[in-house]
């Protein structure tokens, strides 16, 4: 089922951001009905049913004699339109997930099809085969069914169940967090960062910069640099950072957030599906038309929840390597020399030889 969800799913986003349509002559000569009616085809029998039940009241033809059944169904009716309402108000907030830019298209593809008939976007009519009902039950709970040709078999939908999992803070279709954000949210409070890179509002500034004491250093104090070839013989020195120290340093804020993101586990498998088992770049995330998925690697949000601990153990050394790449790596990566004579170009041959001769001396090897 998970193969044939991310097929479904990328499908369906292609094929719904795409333009074809617009220069389809038949599509466009074509009348389409996308009048679903969905509150009027559930009210209207319930006229009848309400006069049948003030009928059976007034002539005193009631089930019991006190009549307490025609009278709880006459209050269950009378609350009816505005249960309609909102139960028509969650879900449609619900299956717009499925348009996140960031969807998992782990999640079940039915709630993307189902996406496009309720917003009626172009080849989910009434005249493609699709349709939706809306019943009112005995019980006062509603049921919208969902029927076309890509659900195969009916989507059916209670009101009571999606209230009862939104209050619980599940959804029937998992929003991907925004990544970025919750990076970007630890990094000002790992204590790397000088100073004046945090600004007023406690995030980075755009000139932020790691602590100098992360920066590797000589026995003498002096800057440790790698040196690069530039080309032509020439060569400069960068900073070189103590990736352990500033692991370490970073640790407990990384795994309070991580506890955080697991007390909400579709999320957890969201974020992994999406970016966190093929480890993709930030760079790749943005010039990607659909964000990376798992494939093979994914987890299933029918079968992997609850989370085992290996998963969630797994999660967590991911989502810190994650973190490690893609966020601080920008920041110790080809950092010059703050020292301005550290900062120029030099022969390459001989600064090498210089390096080697300085590690002679300062290990006491000569």
């Amino acid at each position: 089922m998970e193969n044939k969800n991310i097929q479904a799913n990328l499908y369906l986003k292609q094929f719904n951001e795409s333009n074809a349509l617009g220069f389809n002559k038949e599509f466009i000569a074509s009348n389409y009905d996308f009048n679903f009616d969905i509150l009027g085809k559930a009210f209207r029998p319930t006229a009848k049913i309400y006069a049948t039940l003030m009928s059976n009241i007034d002539s005193n033809k009631c089930i019991e004699d006190d009549c307490k059944y025609e009278y709880e169904q006459l209050k269950l009716l009378d609350k009816a339109p505005e249960n309609a309402l909102d139960f028509l108000s969650e879900l449609t907030s619900q299956l717009a997930i499925t348009e996140e830019p960031n969807f998992d298209p782990n999640n079940n593809f039915k709630y993307t099809v189902a996406n496009s008939v309720i917003t009626t976007k172009p080849g989910f009519s009434k005249d493609n085969g699709y349709d939706i009902t809306m019943n009112i039950l005995e019980t006062g709970s509603l049921e919208i069914m969902f029927t076309g040709p890509m659900f195969e078999e009916a989507l059916i939908i209670n009101n009571i169940s999606l209230s009862t999992l939104a209050k619980e803070g599940t959804s029937i279709v998992t929003s991907t967090p925004n990544i970025q954000k919750l990076m970007m949210s630890i990094m000002p409070q790992t204590g790397l960062f000088e100073g004046s890179s945090i600004q007023e509002n406690g995030e980075l500034s755009p000139t932020a910069v790691i602590s100098d004491e992360f920066v590797m250093k000589n026995p003498d104090g002096s800057y440790d640099y790698e040196i690069i070839d530039i080309g032509g013989g020439k060569g400069r020195n960068i900073l070189k950072f103590d990736t352990d120290k500033i692991l370490k340093k970073s640790m407990p804020f990384v795994n309070a957030e991580v506890a955080g993101i697991l007390s909400q586990e579709q999320e957890v498998v969201a974020l992994w599906n999406v970016y966190l088992a093929m480890q993709t770049s930030v760079e790749e995330d943005d010039q990607m038309v659909q964000n990376a998925n798992a494939a093979n690697k994914s987890w299933s949000y029918e079968e992997d929840l609850p989370l085992s601990q290996d998963k969630k153990v797994l999660f967590s050394r991911k989502f810190v390597e994650y973190f490690m790449n893609n966020y601080i790596k920008q920041f110790i990566t080809d950092r010059l020399p703050t020292v301005t004579e550290d900062a120029s170009v030099f022969d390459l041959a001989e600064a090498k030889k210089a390096k080697a001769q300085k590690f002679l001396q300062d290990n006491k090897l000569t």
